[in-house]
């Protein structure tokens, strides 16, 4: 273990060279870092000679990463941003307060968390948030997250997940694309274009069915692959949408979006909040049980 400590390199070091892998450049490096060039490339060479390997390649008067420094770079990226938030834990423990990095869905961060947080912080003025957007699961630990809002199955990896809400979606359109296309009548739905969402290319059919339409028409089909643009398209009259009734409670509640019937699809998926497995902060379990009372009042 002693010699380990021995040969780790200094902070300055894994500094410089991060900076020089991100910008592929040693003078841009010197720039953020506000040194001179020659201090970073010293800096580099330490690292290189503390780990026995080459980080960087000279082609012609640019550098590039070898392949073992790409290695280095990806993984000391999530490190010291890791290193960067325990510090900022650290900062937080000294005035009373505690943080927590959280991963949110983009459209679900945007539409329906934002428009509720404030009073989450208003309840729990101790409690700071760092908030990110991910798509896909991750590993929390590793990237040093306290909690993400995850959407699908239960089927997060060393993760112990909380259900949320199940997925209710609803058909609407704007008034003017319901008149437009004589919507009154159920008839002429599956008639009328429609905007879909790329990972879910069934909904539409199965909606038609649960309502006891026939889909057989070949009505013009416009992709997307965010509901946020599905929505803003469908505010601007560009076809029918089946959307998830959380995202759209502005709309509907000022007659921007119309429901095309009373009828809504419930999905396979659901949203759950994920927290690391083995995880009892009190913090934590505030804004967990927050998320489900905001849920349950609806």
């Amino acid at each position: 273990m002693s010699n380990e400590r021995a040969i780790l390199p200094s902070l300055a070091s894994l500094r410089s060279f991060e900076a020089a892998a991100r910008h592929q450049s040693f003078t841009n490096a010197a720039a953020e870092l506000n040194v001179s060039q020659g201090a970073v490339s010293r800096q580099v060479k330490e690292l290189e000679q503390t780990l026995g390997l080459s980080l960087f390649r000279r082609v012609g008067r640019a550098v590039r990463l070898t392949h073992a420094g790409r290695a280095l770079a990806r993984d000391l990226r999530r490190d010291l941003k890791g290193l960067s938030n325990t510090i900022s834990r650290a900062r937080l423990a000294a005035n009373d307060a505690v943080a927590i990095r959280l991963a949110v869905l983009p459209t679900f961060g945007d539409r329906w968390l934002l428009p509720r947080l404030k009073q989450f912080l208003l309840q729990h003025p101790r409690i700071r948030l760092s908030i990110a957007t991910r798509l896909q699961p991750f590993d929390l630990e590793a990237e040093g997250f306290d909690m993400a809002i995850h959407f699908g199955r239960p089927d997060w990896p060393d993760a112990t997940l909380t259900l949320l809400c199940d997925e209710t979606m609803l058909a609407v359109a704007a008034p003017g694309f319901i008149a437009e296309h004589a919507l009154e009548d159920r008839q002429n739905m599956p008639r009328a274009p429609r905007l879909s969402l790329a990972s879910r290319p069934r909904a539409w059919g199965q909606w038609f069915e649960q309502c006891g339409l026939a889909d057989g028409h070949r009505a013009p089909l416009i992709e997307f692959d965010q509901f946020n643009l599905i929505i803003t398209a469908a505010c601007q009259g560009m076809g029918m949408a089946l959307l998830p009734q959380y995202l759209i409670e502005p709309e509907l509640e000022s007659g921007a979006l119309v429901a095309l019937a009373a009828s809504s699809l419930k999905t396979a998926n659901s949203y759950y909040i994920a927290r690391p497995r083995g995880d009892d902060s009190e913090a934590t379990s505030t804004l967990c049980d927050w998320l489900l009372q905001c849920v349950a009042r609806k």
